[in-house]
C-alpha cells in the first residue's frame, strides 16, 4: 500500500510537466480561439469582450495555474466549438471507448497467446513459421489500412456487418473495430509470449520438472508460462491504457464517437480545450496503466516485492 501511495504521489509533478509542455505547446499555435469560437464576421469589440471574459488576456503562466486549480476540482476548461464542458464530453465518450478497448484487448490476449506458446512449442517447424509470419503482417499493417480492408470484405461484399456507428454494446458493431483494433496487439503479444517463453524453456528448473516425468503440457502450463508471462503482463497492461485513451484511427473509420475521435474533430476545429483536455486524460490512464502492471507483478511473482 505505501509503494502505491508513493506512486500515486509521484504521478503529480509527471502530471503536472506533462500539461505544462502541452500548455505551451498549443498557447503558442498561431490563431485567435475567440475569433475562431465566434465566427469571421464578429467585431473586434466583441472578441476583446469574450476574450477578459474567459481570462485570455492573463499571462500564460497564471492562465495554467487557474487550469491545473480547475483540474484538480474536476474542471477541464470549456469547449470553444461544442459550447460544453470539456470534462462532460469527455466522460460521455469514454464508455464507448472503453468497450472498444475491453474487445479490443479480449481478441488481442484470445488470439496472441494461444499463438506465442503453440509457436515457442512448435519451433522452427512450419506452425512456427506460419504463426510469425502472421504476427509480422499483423505488427506491419497499418490500422487505417486492415481498416479499411474489412469495411470492404464483410461489410461492403459479404454484408455480415455494419460498416460503420456504435450502438452500444451491440456485438455486430463491436466485432470488425474490435479485430482490427486486437489484429496488431495480439501480434506483439504472440511475438513476445513466445521469446519470454523460449527463454524460460531453457532454465534449470524447466529440465528438473521434464526428469521428474511431469507432461509436457503441465510443464509448460504450470512452470514454464506462469515464469514467462511477467513481460506479457507489462505489455498487456499498457495496451489496455493505450486502447482506453483512444484508439484515435480505428474510432475515425469506424465512426464510434469515443475519446479519440473526439480529439481528432478538436484537432480539426482548433479547440484547445478539449485537446488539452483529451491529451490529459489520456496522460492518467497510461500512467495508472503501469502502476497497475507494476503491483500485478508481486502477485504473479511473489519473489518480487516493493519497498
Amino acid at each position: 500500500m505505501k509503494y502505491i501511495i508513493k506512486r500515486l504521489l509521484g504521478t503529480i509533478p509527471i502530471v503536472i510537466g506533462v500539461s505544462l509542455l502541452l500548455y505551451i505547446m498549443l498557447n503558442i499555435v498561431p490563431g485567435d480561439p475567440v475569433a475562431l469560437m465566434m465566427g469571421e464576421h464578429v467585431n473586434a469589440d466583441t472578441i476583446e469582450r469574450v476574450r477578459a471574459r474567459m481570462n485570455l488576456d492573463d499571462p500564460l503562466l497564471v492562465r495554467f495555474s487557474k487550469y491545473v486549480l480547475g483540474a484538480f476540482k474536476g474542471d477541464l476548461g470549456y469547449s470553444y466549438k461544442l459550447k460544453r464542458e470539456v470534462s462532460t464530453l469527455i466522460w460521455k465518450a469514454f464508455p464507448n471507448t472503453a468497450i472498444l478497448a475491453v474487445a479490443g484487448a479480449l481478441v488481442s490476449w484470445m488470439i496472441g497467446i494461444p499463438a506465442g506458446v503453440i509457436s515457442a512449442v512448435r519451433k522452427n517447424t512450419a506452425v512456427d513459421y506460419g504463426v510469425m509470419t502472421f504476427a509480422l503482417i499483423g505488427v506491419s499493417m497499418p490500422v487505417f489500412w486492415s481498416g479499411l480492408l474489412f469495411q470492404y470484405l464483410f461489410g461492403l461484399k459479404l454484408k455480415w456487418l455494419p460498416i460503420s456507428g456504435f450502438d452500444g454494446l451491440n456485438i455486430k458493431y463491436i466485432v470488425m473495430p474490435a479485430i482490427v483494433l486486437g489484429w496488431s496487439s495480439a501480434a506483439t503479444i504472440a511475438r513476445l509470449t513466445r521469446s519470454s517463453l523460449l527463454e524460460v524453456m531453457s532454465a534449470d528448473y524447466i529440465r528438473t520438472a521434464r526428469e521428474k516425468g511431469l507432461l509436457r503440457y503441465q510443464v509448460i502450463m504450470g512452470h514454464a508460462l506462469k515464469n514467462a508471462f511477467l513481460p506479457v503482463l507489462t505489455v498487456m497492461t499498457i495496451q489496455i491504457a493505450s486502447l482506453l485513451s483512444g484508439a484515435v484511427i480505428t474510432e475515425t473509420i469506424f465512426g464510434i464517437p469515443g475519446i479519440g475521435r473526439i480529439a481528432v474533430s478538436a484537432i480539426q476545429t482548433r479547440d484547445m480545450p478539449l485537446l488539452q483536455g483529451s491529451v490529459m486524460f489520456t496522460t492518467i490512464l497510461i500512467i495508472l496503466g503501469n502502476l497497475v502492471a507494476d503491483v500485478l507483478y508481486s502477485f504473479i511473482d511473489p519473489r518480487i516485492k516493493y519497498n
